[in-house]
């Protein structure tokens, strides 16, 4: 097992124990005995009392089987020992079953809430699982700051300022960042960028930052735009817009139409924002909408996310193990587990009715220290909304469905493994070649779902001179800032397709640092970057996938992703030391006469002809250059000085 792969390291429990779920299912290490599980079951309990808890069935080995909870411990348990009522999947589970942990708690609702947790830890072999459980981006308006700067957030809340969110993916959060940036001309850089400015960088010159590094704008003035942004990501966008409408015809009466256009391109940022939301959510209050669609065993949940009457994004849910359960007992699993990992919202809407509906709310109410709601809504503008989440659920299940071939389930595989968003539509792959830092040539390679895209790929001759011959950090922090400055001057918007959504770096945690730093120093943080670095011995099939949050992951030496990577890797690897053979053939031919201004081909073989060698053209007096046919006295003077001037 690898270091990544191993219970201790950070995030590696999800993956530790899929792998113990699927040996739960195949029953290994132990003969499944329903006669030793039933014993095991009634020996405890005979000693459960009738209050609330959480149950815990575990096999030979300890692992946990299944998670539950219970308004009676012992009545709920109990009906695990009528076998006969059992379903085929309960009766295999107790024949596997050989202890029991129990955990009494106060009331039914702070057992689904404990439920939930033990869940998402051990994520049991016959537990509905939320398999989807990264986190959800959020827009985070920071206070620690005399201009605060607007990012995209991930993880803990730790950071002072103001969280909105979440967003369904980072494609989501990215297009609201950009349209903000236009609308509130709000920094987005960090603060070490911030105080080192002496002019206005990119984002300024291209309208989508107001330049408070450089004081194009003062302290109060800024101030007024963080207000503005945070009433519009408070739901306050009629006013915002009312005020900027109000502002373009202030500036347009006074004949200040300068102005007066730029209030006009902000208000069209703010149309794109509203009029990019996939569902109308004005006048509803914060809310999340679920739908669920199944067909035989696969069950699609369909989540839209409406905050401050703007819709967020929305994102398919496909949970596992949900042969032989009842719809409603995976729809309530699902939402226990989904809002263990983030707050939920005052007012949460389903497509159906659950059984235990008030049981969820009340659980959901003692998580958030906020009454929330659990409802489906039977007419009105809410009842449509739910049509529209159903309809997508329907979508996305039979899109689900339909991916049956090869390369879209490993792109799928893809995702889950390195935690992507969505299976990506533009793979930028980067590799650099040298021979002892001669010749030095990045390389950049594109593939998609449907191939290689070789009309885009790129070469980059290492052209800084304080690069050092053969420092592949350098060579990469060039390639990386010239493309990606290159990026942001032609496709500021991303909505050309030139953006990547995923970055393969071939290189371990130095390239990665090194990638990360040239990024950053131009102000882009949201471009998802992986690391490949060769194993032991460089041999291929061990190779270490470096995470853009620091975990390490090696995948098994067949596994179709690890094939598809690889691919991906040795055509950039292809494809650089290529542009590199074809560089340094050139130079085979090339004269240290070829730099000389004035010096053409002519010249160049006369020169040669007379001197015998480039050296000795270097060498040789003002008279002797004189001296040679076809050089007049200023072409001689400029020879003479350039080599020793």
């Amino acid at each position: 097992m690898s270091k990544a792969d191993r219970p201790d390291q950070p995030n590696a429990a999800s993956r530790f124990n899929e792998d113990k779920a699927a040996y739960a299912v195949r029953g290994e290490g132990d003969t499944p005995d329903l006669e030793a599980g039933m014993a095991a079951i009634r020996e405890v309990l005979n000693t459960l009392p009738t209050r609330p808890g959480v149950y815990r069935m575990q096999d030979k080995r300890g692992d946990v089987l299944y998670v539950g909870k219970a308004r009676s411990l012992k009545s709920r348990v109990g009906a695990y020992v009528q076998i006969n009522r059992l379903p085929q999947r309960l009766m295999r589970m107790v024949a596997q079953t050989r202890s029991m942990t129990i955990v009494t708690t106060g009331s039914e609702a702070e057992a689904l809430l404990l439920e939930a947790q033990l869940i998402k830890k051990f994520r049991p072999a016959y537990n509905v699982l939320l398999r989807d459980d990264k986190s959800f981006p959020f827009i985070l308006l920071r206070d620690d700051h005399d201009f605060p700067r607007i990012t995209k957030h991930r993880g803990a809340q730790r950071i002072k300022g103001q969280y909105f969110g979440p967003f369904a993916s980072a494609g989501s959060v990215n297009r609201t960042l950009n349209a903000l940036q236009k609308l509130f001309l709000l920094r987005s850089c960090t603060d070490s960028f911030f105080n080192n400015r002496s002019r206005p960088c990119l984002l300024y010159q291209i309208k989508r930052c107001s330049a408070p590094c450089v004081d194009r704008i003062g302290k109060e003035d800024y101030a007024e735009l963080v207000k503005d942004a945070r009433d519009f990501l408070s739901g306050k966008s009629t006013e915002v817009q009312q005020k900027l409408g109000g502002a373009m015809e202030k500036a347009s009466e006074g004949l200040d139409f300068e102005m007066a256009a730029v209030y006009r391109d902000r208000l069209k940022a703010l149309t794109f924002i509203q009029g990019s939301q996939a569902i109308n959510a004005q006048g509803l209050p914060d809310a999340d909408i679920f739908a669920l669609a199944a067909r035989g065993s696969t069950v699609c949940i369909q989540a839209f996310f409406i905050r401050g009457g703007q819709n967020w994004g929305h994102r398919s849910f496909f949970p596992a193990h949900t042969t032989s359960v009842e719809i409603e007992e995976v729809f309530s699993s699902f939402l226990m587990q989904f809002y263990e990992q983030m707050p939920p919202p005052k007012l949460v809407l389903l497509d159906r009715e659950l059984p235990d509906a008030e049981l969820l709310a009340e659980a959901l109410s003692t998580k958030a220290d906020y009454k929330v709601s659990v409802s489906k809504p039977q007419r009105g503008d809410r009842r449509k909304l739910l049509t529209q989440a159903s309809r997508n659920a329907e979508d996305a299940l039979d899109r689900r469905l339909a991916e049956t071939s090869t390369q879209a389930k490993i792109m799928r595989e893809m995702v889950d493994l390195l935690e992507l968003d969505a299976v990506p539509d533009r793979i930028e792959i980067y590799d650099n070649s040298h021979i002892q830092g001669t010749n030095m040539v990045g390389g950049m390679v594109v593939a998609g779902p449907e191939g290689f895209r070789k009309n885009a790929y790129r070469k980059f001759n290492i052209k800084n001179p304080d690069t050092a011959p053969g420092d592949d950090f350098a060579m990469m922090r060039e390639v990386l800032e010239r493309r990606f400055a290159r990026a942001q001057k032609e496709d500021p918007d991303r909505d050309k397709g030139e953006w990547p959504d995923l970055v393969l770096i071939d290189g371990g945690k130095g390239q990665m640092s090194a990638a990360r730093a040239a990024l950053a120093e131009i102000g882009v943080e949201d471009v998802v970057m992986i690391g490949v670095s060769k194993g032991p011995d460089r041999n291929a099939g061990r190779e270490t996938f470096h995470l853009p949050d620091g975990r390490q992951i090696n995948l098994p030496m067949n596994s179709p992703v690890l094939f598809y990577l690889q691919r991906l890797r040795d055509e950039a690897h292809r494809f650089a030391i290529g542009a590199h053979r074809t560089r340094r053939a050139k130079s085979v031919g090339h004269s240290s006469l070829d730099d000389v201004p004035g010096i053409g081909p002519a010249r160049k073989k006369a020169l040669l002809l007379h001197f015998g060698t480039a050296r000795a053209v270097k060498n040789a007096s003002l008279d002797d250059l004189q001296g040679a046919p076809g050089v007049s006295a200023t072409v001689a003077q400029k020879i003479y000085d350039y080599f020793h001037g």
